[in-house]
């Protein structure tokens, strides 16, 4: 008699076409390809390290290589949050319909994607320099850690503020290797960025997250959450500006730092009431204020070089 397939080949082997389509929307949902917005907020502080750390003229082979291997990471960070969160997600308004809280996906198909993405990000770095690959081990463990962070951290937001920079200081090893000094304060600078708008990300959130036992820093600063994000807002432009002080940046990159303030005042309007719909409106539109950043920071380093787009 003919030999019988594993239970995962039967699996795979009875799914019809909706089926299948069905478990590939589910797994899009997981890695949150259907919500861009992540991946972006991510992108920018990269885009920023790789144009500061290259002057301007990063190879284009390196930015691709980058912007692949974010989308790959925040997919795989996002898988191993909702294996992390499944038992939480569901008694939250927002999540309860990711696909491992409501059943489409089990916890260990969260597991696999997660693992898949992690070692396609791993494999990209290949032709790095060696050190961008070391620094990728610390950005792996702090994308795993975070999201068991909510347990017992009052502010783990503060986490992610480290795992969303890990960019920067890999975007440098990978072109220059030096200024490490430049790196630090743009990862100061972007752990502030990233405490506000996740802040206003946890104040949709805040009622279920107080239900359910869940810590975030806008539980933790309290009524003097709207406060806490125009300070933390106020540290990275401020920062910002100091960086453009030390490059001897010229008026695109200041023209960029004023949008983006421009914007971080209309974010901290937005949520002045605390309104769900508004608090995540505010943290979505982060994206504009990243883009602001980093289109200064280009036009300001490119009538200093045309050397971009290059390929070594």
């Amino acid at each position: 008699p003919p030999r019988r397939c594993s239970g995962h080949c039967s699996y795979f082997a009875t799914m019809t076409l909706k089926d299948l389509t069905t478990k590939l929307n589910a797994y899009e949902r997981l890695i949150r390809l259907d919500k861009p917005v992540g991946f972006m907020l991510l992108m920018w502080p990269t885009l920023w390290g790789l144009w500061f750390a290259s002057l301007g003229s990063p190879d284009i082979r390196i930015v691709i290589i980058f912007v692949v291997g974010t989308i790959l990471m925040r997919s795989a960070g996002c898988a191993i949050n909702d294996w992390a969160d499944r038992k939480f997600d569901g008694a939250v308004k927002r999540t309860a319909m990711r696909p491992v809280a409501s059943g489409e996906i089990s916890g260990r198909e969260a597991l696999w994607v997660g693992a898949v993405c992690a070692l396609l990000a791993a494999c990209l770095l290949i032709p790095l320099h060696r050190n961008a690959q070391l620094w990728s081990l610390p950005a792996l463990a702090i994308a795993a850690i975070y999201p068991f962070t909510k347990r017992w951290f009052s502010i783990p937001q503060a986490i992610l503020g480290l795992a969303f920079s890990m960019g920067i200081p890999m975007a440098f090893a990978a072109v220059r290797n030096d200024d490490w000094e430049l790196a630090a304060i743009l990862v100061a600078a972007n752990f502030f960025w990233v405490l506000a708008f996740d802040t206003e990300y946890a104040m949709v959130d805040r009622d279920d997250d107080v239900r359910i036992g869940i810590k975030t820093s806008a539980i933790f600063f309290g009524r003097f959450d709207v406060t806490a994000v125009a300070v933390c807002y106020a540290a990275f432009l401020g920062i910002m500006a100091w960086v453009g002080t030390l490059n001897a940046s010229g008026a695109f990159y200041y023209a960029g730092v004023a949008v983006a303030a421009g914007l971080a005042v209309y974010h901290v309007w937005l949520i002045r009431d605390r309104e769900r719909d508004a608090c995540f409106k505010a943290f979505r539109a982060n994206n504009l204020l990243g883009l602001a950043l980093f289109t200064g920071v280009a036009l300001d380093l490119a009538v200093r070089t045309s050397e971009w787009p290059r390929w070594y």
